[in-house]
């Protein structure tokens, strides 16, 4: 009895070592310090009087898709489930996607085992390499690693899938400046001096079950996170895809998983919704009973603040006909302030699911990570004409007819992107006659108030410095108006903009809104 109490009390510590970002011995007067924050969660928000909240969609590059199978190896289609980054010593795009290779179909599935004819021999699956000066026009260097049957040269880095690549330029070892979370006959780390040539650093997998892995650096807690997906695990009444936590300090040893990213009736509930847009490309009838949400991958923002999550949802309207289930995925809008509770307010698609004939109008996901360049946040992604269990996904041809299933003639998946002004994810919107945000009661490091903010025609934007109860604080005036767009507009009071006597006290703050959107607020020095 008291070992287990020792195993216990040592488990928790370890937790606590871990997640140091869920403890905490106050919470209020809230900390934001000198970081944006966002209106995505709310947690910020007291009291909102005529005021409403807006997810805003990422705008889709005019000349999507970007990036389309050209490749003699490259099947059907690309899959970027994998990593995407920008060099900023070499001034360089990275990308690392995947390809469905041609050849002699599988008994079994079509992306796991090997098959006659393959490009490359060992999975019908491979992990290839692109890059690009602007982040548009994209090349693929001949660079590839694996042996290929006919021996030319090509683009395919590596037999693990799902790439999420971080580049560690402080790391004291040149062979693991790159380092990569992967699944290859299980969730494993990798590393690699130059992208390419990846060597497998785990010993064990990192986290139990296979499939769809993210992994990332976050540059606030200073730790390696990743979400490993878990298949079938019984979650409101169905065997459902959800998510899980893992972190490591060091990139060897790796937390114990929590359960992060789970479904709930809200999901489930607006199922139909989202299987009625793509009714004329869905392979299967609808079946009540079947019918639910799952989470099929995650990508990630690290935003000062807060984690912006872009989780893929998988809405299963059927069995399909050879096996999995039927149905389309989309990409949502989440946040979260620790890594394990998630908020997801809009349940719409942050990324417009195309019409069904488009080339991203069935289903859609991203790359692990989203990446800020300049004032820009860039969210790559994948997008196919089909959904999750059109029959090209697992045969090239119909069983019972011969009839090809229409790989590349009819379906195909390519590579697109969507892109944001900074920290642009949700706004506070104010109509004409006014309306009124008041925050919960907070403390600051810094010297002047920022504000990200656009006002329509005659409107502005007015904060007043408030105590912990939201009544104006004394000896401070309503700000000057703000009538503009701008990503950050320094505002003042009377002409003066110095708060630094305020830095470290409980105050809140009390934005009047006349048609006019408050993406975010920060205390800067």
């Amino acid at each position: 009895m008291k070992r287990s109490i020792k195993v216990l009390l040592f488990a928790l510590a370890m937790w606590a070592l871990a997640w140091p970002v869920c403890l905490s011995a106050s919470e209020s007067p809230f900390d934001v310090g000198g970081k944006a924050q966002l209106f995505v969660d709310r947690l910020l928000v007291r009291r909102s009087e005529r005021v409403w909240f807006t997810q805003h969609q990422g705008k889709k590059h005019p000349e999507n898709p970007l990036i389309k199978a050209d490749r003699p190896w490259e099947g059907w289609r690309l899959d970027l489930r994998c990593g995407v980054l920008y060099d900023e010593k070499e001034k360089l795009f990275k990308m690392w996607y995947m390809v469905d290779q041609p050849g002699t179909e599988s008994k079994v599935n079509y992306s796991y085992g090997a098959a006659g004819g393959l490009h490359f021999p060992k999975d019908r699956c491979v992990s290839c390499y692109a890059v690009s000066r602007d982040g548009i026009r994209w090349e693929k260097p001949l660079v590839g690693t694996l042996k290929s049957r006919d021996g030319k040269p090509h683009n395919a880095v590596s037999y693990a899938q799902l790439f999420a690549v971080i580049k560690d330029p402080a790391d004291p070892e040149p062979n693991r400046r790159y380092k990569a979370i992967a699944w290859s006959g299980g969730y494993h780390t990798f590393v690699s001096p130059d992208g390419f040539d990846w060597k497998r650093l785990s010993t064990s997998a990192i986290a139990p079950d296979h499939d769809v892995i993210t992994g990332f650096w976050d540059p606030r807690r200073k730790l390696y996170v990743a979400f490993p997906k878990q298949h079938y695990t019984p979650w409101r009444g169905h065997k459902r895809r959800l998510f899980y936590t893992i972190t490591s300090k060091d990139f060897v040893h790796w937390t114990e998983r929590v359960l992060s990213w789970k479904t709930d009736l809200r999901d489930d509930a607006g199922s139909l919704a989202r299987v009625s847009q793509v009714r004329p490309i869905l392979d299967r009838p609808d079946d009540p009973k079947l019918m639910r949400t799952e989470f099929y991958g995650i990508g990630i923002y690290p935003a000062e603040s807060c984690t912006i999550g872009f989780p893929w949802m998988l809405t299963i309207n059927s069995n399909a006909r050879y096996g999995n289930q039927e149905g389309p995925q989309e990409v949502q809008l989440a946040v979260s302030r620790d890594l394990i509770h998630w908020k997801r307010p809009f349940r719409t698609p942050v990324i417009d699911v195309g019409h069904p004939d488009q080339w991203d109008g069935g289903s859609q996901l991203t790359a692990a990570s989203a990446i800020r360049i300049g004032d820009e946040i860039r969210l790559y992604y994948g997008g196919g004409n089909y959904t999750h269990g059109t029959p090209a996904l697992f045969r090239e041809k119909y069983l019972d007819t011969g009839k090809p299933t229409g790989r590349k003639t009819k379906y195909t998946a390519s590579i697109g992107l969507v892109t944001w002004k900074l920290d642009r994810f949700v706004s506070a919107d104010g109509p004409a006659e006014g309306g009124r945000l008041t925050t919960i009661p907070i403390k600051f490091s810094g010297r002047r108030l920022e504000i990200n903010a656009a006002t329509g025609s005659g409107g502005s934007i007015v904060v007043e410095i408030c105590d912990a109860a939201g009544k104006p604080l004394a000896g401070f005036a309503p700000s000057d108006p703000f009538t503009s767009d701008e990503l950050r507009h320094v505002v003042t009071f009377s002409g003066q903009q110095d708060l630094s006597k305020l830095a470290g006290r409980p105050i809140s703050l009390c934005f009047q809104l006349n048609s006019a959107s408050l993406y975010s607020f920060a205390f800067r020095n």
